[in-house]
């Protein structure tokens, strides 16, 4: 098979290994990742970032393989039984394909909705493991095991820690394709670094214990890696973190809340439809049932409120979504934040003195992520070679990573209505013509 993609360019899956990859794709559970959207929302703010799940797992897939071949061409520096098996090739290909295939409708912000729902990751190994699943079922015909396998693989869990690595670790292929797809369609170019050269640097090294585990040259490769994790960092301050991003997640937060809030109130006549009822009361739901839920379940949802529903603040919510007519934001430095709880309160009230429920209408939003946290346990940690010392770890060899370890950035944005931006201005000490701008 091959096929044509925007990032990678040609993507082949031609080697005995990647025949799984081309059967694998016609699963069902596979398919319907094409109807569910990477970066949820953030098509609101960037209009080009409408791609699927579908792509970056089939992007994914790419790099397991040019990884594997480059795997291949180290095995001198391995013994015999740590060298790239076919059965390896097939494991670390399938999970790297199916890694997201747990991911509900617009991703991440699903979880969110459905406050103490299953994560995506028990999804994931849900529909791994169940035998009516297609994915399962063409992966017990390939190996009885291989259900098993590729479900310990994708949680990271593997006898050669270089084949872990690559599916859960300091860059692994999930990373390395998200970042270039998501910077690629959101028109940024904040997300870029040199795969190429990333993988053709990498190296063998051993940990103390003595296992083969991954490292990058010291004279080549640390300034890709260095890349690497700016380009995370560029793509978490402009992208992920975006004001008109986080508006709209908390708003479907919001309006989903009182939608949960209102089928608890009348059972009889929930405005869920029944596997979203079923989360909602935190009822089992088997994989098939949960594995009908895409996208379009839940814009059907919030286009039905928004012209049927009889309650005016989910009415509101979904309409103000659909036009996108997103709350106002306004970010908070070190000082106002440690007034947070003081301001929110107040802003509580500005929003019900204008008529509208601060439960729905007023939020404080946090947004978190580390920036380089380094594997404590020797044999997970990533090396830098040199040719005449012994091997250091990233933190070590590199100034940079070792100032960003540990680090986390944060965004902290107070989120409500347009109609009280200059209440909120004022609130804040800042000037109602200069702050608060419409969060294109």
């Amino acid at each position: 098979m091959i096929l044509r993609d925007p990032i990678h360019g040609l993507v082949a899956f031609e080697r005995p290994s990647e025949e799984l990859v081309v059967r694998l794709l016609d699963t069902r559970e596979v398919q319907r990742l094409r109807r569910v959207r990477s970066l949820g929302v953030t098509s609101l703010a960037f209009p080009g970032a409408e791609h699927s799940r579908f792509a970056h797992a089939v992007g994914a897939a790419h790099v397991m393989s040019l990884f594997l071949q480059r795997m291949c061409s180290l095995s001198t520096e391995l013994s015999p039984s740590e060298r790239p098996s076919l059965e390896d090739e097939q494991l670390g290909l399938a999970a790297a394909l199916l890694h997201d295939i747990g991911h509900g409708p617009l991703s991440h912000l699903f979880e969110e909705v459905f406050v103490g729902a299953p994560k995506h990751e028990r999804w994931t190994s849900a529909l791994l493991l169940d035998p009516d699943s297609d994915v399962c079922r063409v992966l017990h015909e390939t190996d009885p095991s291989l259900p098993a396998s590729v479900n310990q693989l994708v949680h990271g869990h593997h006898s050669k820690p270089w084949l872990a690595h690559a599916v859960s670790g300091t860059f692994d292929v999930d990373r390395c394709d998200y970042l270039l797809r998501d910077s690629y369609m959101t028109g940024v170019r904040y997300g870029l670094f040199d795969l190429p050269w990333l993988l053709r640097s990498l190296r063998i090294a051993r940990s103390a214990g003595g296992d083969a585990t991954l490292a990058v040259d010291g004279t080549k490769g640390l300034s890709a890696v260095e890349g690497f994790f700016l380009a995370r960092l560029f793509m978490y301050q402009q992208v992920y973190f975006h004001k008109a991003s986080r508006a709209a997640e908390v708003m479907i937060r919001s309006l989903f809340a009182r939608a949960v809030e209102l089928q608890q109130m009348h059972p009889g006549d929930s405005p869920l439809p029944p596997v979203l009822a079923a989360l909602a009361n935190r009822t089992t739901v088997s994989p098939r049932d949960y594995a009908s839920l895409d996208d379009s379940v839940l814009w059907t949802c919030i286009d039905r409120w928004q012209s049927e529903s009889n309650d005016p603040i989910l009415r509101d919510l979904a309409g103000r979504i659909q036009r996108r007519s997103l709350f106002k934001s306004a970010a908070l430095d070190d000082e106002d934040a440690q007034r947070a709880p003081e301001l929110l309160e107040a802003l509580q009230k500005i929003v019900a003195d204008a008529g509208f429920d601060p439960k729905y209408y007023a939020a404080y939003d946090i947004a978190s992520t580390g920036l380089f946290d380094e594997a404590s346990v020797p044999s997970e940690a990533m090396y830098v070679c040199y040719s005449r010392r012994a091997p250091r770890v990233l933190s070590r060899a590199s100034l940079l990573l070792g100032k960003l370890r540990g680090e986390r950035l944060t965004t902290r944005r107070l989120m409500f209505p347009f109609e009280v931006r200059d209440q909120v201005a004022t609130l804040l000490g800042r000037s109602p013509q200069l702050s608060l701008a419409l969060p294109f």
